[in-house]
């Protein structure tokens, strides 16, 4: 099983993230603590934390920013890539 962990900035708000994060974990439990969300299931387990970023400014635009690090314990490496692909497909903005 692996250990390891993935890293991500994201323009995004608390309030946002919160309401897509659900989702984007494929419905699995977890307990918020600060800015700490974290999942345990039998021997393994992840935690996403989330640390507020400086604003990105854009002439009027303001964007909220946040750095995540999702940490894996008793994971796979095909079973993170699952999971950070889901998580990815879940907060993914288009544009154009």
């Amino acid at each position: 099983m692996a250990e390891g962990s993935r890293s991500f900035e994201m323009s995004i708000s608390r309030t946002e993230f919160l309401r897509l994060l659900p989702r984007a974990v494929g419905g699995s439990p977890f307990q918020e603590t600060g800015n700490a969300f974290v999942h345990v299931e039998g021997g393994r387990s992840w935690q996403i934390t989330l640390n507020p970023l400086p604003a990105l400014n854009l002439g009027t635009l303001r964007l909220e920013r946040h750095g995540v690090v999702w940490g894996f314990s008793g994971y796979s490496e095909t079973e993170i890539e699952a999971l950070v692909n889901r998580f990815e497909l879940h907060f993914h903005r288009g544009g154009g």
